[in-house]
């Protein structure tokens, strides 16, 4: 369970790291940085954690995790960055309030709760989601690397 939660935690490092310098840097939430910038960000950044945390797992196993092993593995650190993530963002609106959800699409028509609601289960269930194909991609080539091995 350690690789699952340095490599979560160090996704969701990232997106703090984003979050909070581009909101200092760039005022205008309407921005193709937090538009268009911050999804391409995460998702980069995701693939590339699963990525080193199967490559630590195989050099913990000292041989290619299985595709099932990579697979589990993957899952967990996503969920790690999902669910640490979502945290941020709600101590984020506790803090700050609703004026960095201004981005969000139909936020002047909608009911804050729903804003939020939305918001978090879109974070922490696109990141399962992305997860899950990521580590799926990911530890095919890596068991597919194996097999030729052997």
């Amino acid at each position: 369970m350690k690789i699952p939660l340095k490599y979560g935690l160090m996704i969701t490092l990232g997106v703090i790291a984003w979050v909070l310098i581009t909101h200092s840097l760039v005022s205008n939430p309407q921005s193709l940085v937090h538009t268009l910038g911050a999804p391409v960000f995460f998702n980069i950044l995701q693939f590339a954690m699963i990525y080193l945390g199967l490559k630590a797992l195989e050099h913990q196993k000292r041989d290619a995790p299985t595709f099932k092993e990579g697979l589990k593995t993957g899952v967990a650190i996503s969920f790690v960055y999902g669910l640490t993530s979502s945290i941020f963002f709600v101590i984020v609106v506790m803090i700050v309030g609703t004026k960095w959800l201004a981005s969000e699409p139909g936020a002047a028509n909608l009911p804050l709760w729903r804003i939020m609601l939305g918001a978090f289960l879109g974070l922490f269930l696109g990141a399962i989601l992305f997860g899950l194909i990521y580590s799926t991609v990911i530890s095919f080539f890596i068991a597919k690397r194996r097999s030729e091995e052997y």
